[in-house]
């Protein structure tokens, strides 16, 4: 049971950047490749607030959520906006903007604060506790409560409230959206913001985990991928399932194989899913009401 917990709370990991590509996807149609830099910047917040300003905790997330969220409100005015104000609809290009800021955030990030990994105190302190016959950190178990809150959350406002409806109608067909009244710049720019400050919002629980580091964007970003391909794109539930299903299969073949394995398992697991339901497991059809 030790594993199992071990794997839902790297699972929890994925599930967190799947539902950030999932919160821009859904109300813009497009992908954040960066949104894995954007966590692992909010862990650098984390480490900034408390070890730097030595604000107590709930200072250090409200400081790691405003800051996060700033940041990923100027990506999408210098990386996207423009874009989307000369070329309309251009997503592929979109995404290639987005590669590039997760690469000017990485070497800025290398930049400021070095290779070395920076440390954050658990908020939760009190070692692990045994539940269902295995050993788990309570900051683990508060990470992967979060996440499912999180994605639960934004799942039912995508399908229940005017503004989520909105969202997923421009997604769908920007051109019919506008022309229903939807201020499609706005919801991007919204997106943009929620999603930051959900990875802010995380810097201390995440980085009490993984330390601040600048190479964890790397992993994050690739598994975080793999979770929403799974898990189906545009679906929160789809994210939060294919999040934890990564965990697992990581953690499980990890446990009874060498190190060479866990990372080839996981990929063989999304190249089989990928070839019998390729918009993932949740993934809806390519058009919908809404």
């Amino acid at each position: 049971m030790t594993t199992v917990w071990s794997g839902l709370s790297i699972g929890a990991l994925y599930c967190l950047v799947a539902i950030g590509y999932n919160v821009v996807l859904l109300a813009s149609g497009m992908f954040n490749f960066a949104y894995a830099q954007l966590v692992m910047l909010g862990t650098y917040m984390a480490y900034v607030a408390t070890s730097v300003l030595g604000l107590p905790v709930i200072a250090a997330v409200a400081f790691g959520g405003a800051a996060v969220a700033i940041i990923a409100v100027f990506e999408e005015r210098v990386a996207i906006a423009p874009l989307t104000a000369r070329h309309g609809d251009h997503h592929q290009a979109a995404l290639i903007t987005t590669v590039g800021v997760a690469v000017i955030i990485d070497g800025v990030t290398s930049k400021i604060w070095g290779s070395q990994a920076k440390p954050i105190p658990d908020p939760i302190p009190g070692g692990t506790l045994h539940l269902l016959g295995g050993r788990v950190g309570r900051g683990d178990l508060l990470l992967i409560g979060l996440v499912v809150v999180v994605g639960v959350s934004l799942h039912v406002w995508s399908r229940k409230t005017i503004g989520g409806l909105a969202s997923l109608a421009a997604a769908e067909d920007t051109g019919a959206a506008m022309a229903r009244g939807v201020n499609t710049r706005r919801l991007a720019v919204g997106a943009f913001a929620v999603s930051g400050a959900i990875a802010g919002l995380f810097d201390v629980v995440v980085g009490a985990r993984t330390y601040a580091t600048p190479t964890l964007a790397d992993s994050l970003a690739l598994f975080g991928f793999v979770a929403i391909a799974i898990g189906g794109s545009g679906s929160q539930l789809g994210g939060l399932i294919g999040g934890f299903v990564t965990g697992l299969a990581y953690a499980v073949a990890e446990r009874y194989t060498n190190t060479d394995w866990p990372q080839v398992i996981v990929f063989a697991m999304f190249l089989l899913v990928l070839l019998t339901r390729p918009r993932g497991l949740f993934g809806g059809a390519v058009e919908r009401q809404v």
